[in-house]
């Protein structure tokens, strides 16, 4: 690709960018924020740590989209970050607005770009951005599922003592306290998950990886996670940059699958050049299937108190 812009020059945005540049993802990033100084100053930061790292990927900052015009690929992580007793929803109004203004601007300067958004509540944020861009649902896809996912491989990981590398496994649903991680598909090198671990342990990593992202917020004090964030966000991008068409739990716009509709959830999806490739339904277990629609009630719960 000729240039990936990533919206957002905070702790999660700045990480993403020079993720996206040592990989080589495309030939220029641009990173863009509304605090003047602060992303040309991370950007040329990054920019020259190129000759260390050995990558060519120009870095450059910016506070308004001139530098994006043409961006095949934008990664949106703008909006406030969550502080302790704070939940994701709690951060709706203020980001709604956020990721609209985003949009517009996404629309109006790369009409054709696939648009991966990272900001919090994220299968709202989703929403926002489909609706305001007008583009399809191929290319407004959310980053929750692979994070998530990440969050509880690395906990099983911990737990059974094992190479976090032969750990396979998806959490689908809302990214938030009803997300579902999918216990009848989490395997180590191909062996169930049960085989290995008991139920009560397995519970409480379940309930781990939901609590993830609080978990590092109460940690933190003054911000969120980024480290993990940014790296799901930029396995997204690059399956999208090389064609990979690698199956990874994301945020999609459903349309009657697993008999959802009008709305984003956290489902297996295959990304490939051309954004969203294939969604693919998996048969659950009865109690999966009812937590992925507990789940998505919570996600429509919160899409009516949003108007546009």
């Amino acid at each position: 690709m000729n240039t990936i812009t990533v919206v957002g020059a905070g702790h999660v945005g700045a990480t993403a960018a020079q993720r996206v540049a040592e990989k080589e993802l495309a030939r220029k990033v641009v990173l863009i924020d509304v605090v003047e100084g602060v992303p040309q100053g991370k950007g040329l930061d990054q920019w020259e740590s190129a000759p260390v790292e050995g990558f060519d990927t120009r870095v450059v900052g910016s506070n308004d989209y001139s530098e994006a015009t043409g961006s095949e690929l934008f990664i949106v992580t703008a909006g406030i970050a969550r502080k302790p007793g704070m939940s994701r929803d709690d951060l709706l109004k203020t980001n709604v607005a956020i990721v609209k203004a985003v949009s517009e601007e996404i629309k109006r300067c790369s009409p054709n770009a696939i648009v991966i958004i990272v900001s919090n509540p994220l299968d709202i944020m989703c929403w926002v951005a489909k609706e305001v861009t007008g583009f399809p649902r191929e290319r407004v896809i959310g980053m929750a599922g692979v994070l998530d996912s990440a969050r509880y491989r690395s906990f099983l990981a911990e737990a059974i003592d094992v190479s976090v590398e032969d750990i396979q496994a998806m959490v689908l649903g809302g990214h938030g306290d009803t997300m579902v991680p999918v216990a009848s598909y989490t395997t180590v090198s191909g062996i169930p998950i049960r085989q290995l671990i008991d139920a009560d342990k397995l519970e409480a990593i379940v309930e781990r990886t939901r609590k993830g992202g609080a978990e590092i917020v109460g940690y933190l004090k003054t911000g969120s996670a980024f480290y993990a964030p940014s790296a799901a966000a930029v396995q997204m991008a690059e399956s999208v940059v090389k064609n990979k068409r690698r199956i990874l739990p994301c945020a999609a716009w459903l349309e009657g699958e697993y008999g959802i509709s009008g709305q984003y959830l956290g489902v297996p999806c295959k990304l490939g050049k051309n954004g969203l490739e294939q969604i693919i339904e998996v048969e659950l277990t009865k109690d999966e299937k009812a937590a992925l629609a507990k789940s998505a009630e919570a996600v429509k719960s919160t899409m009516a108190d949003v108007s546009l």
